[in-house]
């Protein structure tokens, strides 16, 4: 059922008021109220979010039709399950990045902190707007705005090290959406329509193959750029410059999802299964996730930096989400929805722990933090669990993603993606476990650290939001359908592919007959 509601476009706004009151009133204002408009706005927006999930999994549709842009098209906003997903994410973690960014930005007496906040709430609700959009041009409009607010994040310290990293995550990022948009209009030139459809709306045979592909591949290009795909990652490791929360942003909430959840969107709801494997598009896309899996494991393992080797962590696992896309099976996409789920609040947590580290005990190269687990238990114990999930142990979220996306590459007949992600799960372990054993080695190696007794687990305000992130992704280990049951919403999002079984082994049949 239709339900014409504000809800999804007061999710937004309630984000977006919060962004232009401390903009507007911060410098006024003392941080104690500055802080709490952003606890109560994530508050607000984190309770509007999940009082539609009922409703959704029910299988109705929340909408809200804010204008007409132009003749036709509409900025409108939608539930469904896969945007439902991703909305649920960004505003549960906003409250603990709110909290956990207070504590840091205190203890580290960071400069502009109005700014800082500000930005921080227009980028969730530039995510929270991309979740919920219901066509292509209200997820361009969205997720351009994500980028421009994301710009002072990266450049937070204004030195000449933070603009060249905000100048060259601008030059990825809009370079990128120009060519999204122009992909946009070529789109409705051909189709007449921006909506997006369970399934696609672009039919195989509307157009030559050689001209899907590159509509294709210019669309994915928009979220590959965001998400860190190799070869056009380039700009998420020198975003490692912006604070620690900012780290965790980046790479757990908004962006990098954002653009994971943009190649869902055109995979699934644009071209459809059909289409995508018919043009090539997805066969490319699968060889390029596979390879950013290997190659940036790899790098991984030689960082000395704790957040660059986050970093690169972040562009794998990330790849994990668009290798299960490619494949175009119930399972796989099912299995990278929930990986969205399960890496953001396992990679939050090890950005947490990392910045934790920094502003109690000054460290930011793993050589330097030997027996640090000594002075500072409760972080490196947090940091050993997320560890063990991002490698996708059993009874921890990563491995119900995991194990979902192996089974949809297996139905999907696809070996080199099975070895690619069982050599995946080895590598995590290669480039985050010798991080855990140095943590807890019996001797510290810092003798600056171990001869001052004030180095203890960070503030409350750090330490508890760290915790809970741990804690849900050991819950969801167990229980993926706690809480709002956001593995259903998944299985739901999955569903798409059930009308029309279109996945690489149907393609690779009709090319041998």
């Amino acid at each position: 059922m239709m339900i014409h509601s504000l809800r999804p476009a007061l999710a937004v706004g309630t984000a977006l008021i919060a962004a232009l009151l401390i903009l507007f009133f911060g410098n006024r204002m003392k941080p104690n109220v500055r802080e709490s408009i952003t606890m109560a706005a994530s508050v607000i927006m984190a309770g509007i979010v999940f009082s539609m999930v009922p409703a959704v999994l029910s299988g109705d549709v929340y909408i809200s039709r804010l204008w007409t842009i132009a003749g036709g098209i509409d900025l409108t906003l939608k539930t469904d399950g896969a945007g439902m997903v991703f909305a649920c994410i960004a505003s549960s973690l906003w409250i603990l990045t709110s909290i956990y960014s207070i504590g840091y930005m205190r203890g580290h007496h960071e400069k502009n902190q109005t700014g800082y906040f500000a930005a921080f709430a227009a980028c969730l609700a530039s995510a929270v707007g991309i979740a919920l959009a219901s066509n292509l041009i209200t997820f361009f409009i969205f997720y351009e705005m994500l980028t421009l607010a994301t710009y002072p994040l990266v450049a937070h310290y204004r030195d000449d090290k933070a603009k060249a990293s905000g100048r060259k995550y601008l030059a990825y990022t809009l370079i990128s959406g120009q060519l999204f948009f122009a992909a946009i209009v070529w789109v409705y030139a051909e189709q007449g329509t921006l909506e997006f459809t369970p399934g696609g709306f672009i039919e195989q045979g509307s157009m030559s193959q050689g001209l899907m592909c590159i509509m294709f591949l210019m669309m994915i290009i928009g979220g590959a750029v965001k998400s860190g795909v190799m070869p056009v990652h380039g700009w998420l490791p020198s975003a490692m410059v912006a604070p620690t929360p900012v780290s965790a942003l980046l790479h757990a909430v908004a962006v990098v999802k954002a653009g994971a959840f943009c190649v869902l969107r055109v995979v699934c709801y644009v071209f459809g299964p059909e289409s995508a494997s018919w043009c090539g598009g997805a066969t490319v896309l699968c060889w390029f996730a596979a390879a950013t899996i290997i190659m940036s494991s790899l790098i991984a393992m030689r960082q000395d930096n704790l957040k660059a080797r986050l970093a690169f962590s972040t562009i794998g696992q990330l790849s994990y989400i668009i290798l299960g896309i490619s494949l175009l099976s119930v399972y796989s996409i099912t299995g990278a929805l929930f990986h969205m789920v399960a890496h953001a609040f396992l990679k939050i947590t090890l950005f947490m722990c990392a910045g934790a580290i920094f502003v109690t005990a000054g460290l930011s190269e793993i050589s330097s933090m030997k027996g640090l687990s000594q002075r500072m238990p409760i972080t490196c114990a947090c940091f050993a669990v997320s560890s063990l999930g991002i490698a996708g142990l059993p009874l921890m979220a990563g491995f119900v993603s995991k194990f979902n996306i192996l089974e949809g590459a297996l139905k999907a007949g696809w070996p080199l993606a099975i070895a690619v992600l069982i050599a995946a799960a080895l590598l995590a372990l290669t480039y985050l476990i010798p991080v855990v054993r140095i943590f807890f080695a019996k001797e510290m190696k810092n003798d600056e650290i171990s001869s001052r007794r004030c180095v203890k687990d960070a503030a409350p305000a750090m330490l508890i939001p760290l915790m809970l992130t741990a804690i849900i992704a050991v819950v969801l280990g167990f229980l993926p359908d706690a809480g709002p049951h956001l593995y259903d919403m998944a299985q739901m999002a999955g569903g798409v592919y059930k009308r029309r079984r279109r996945c690489l082994p149907c393609r690779i049949k009709r090319k041998s007959t």
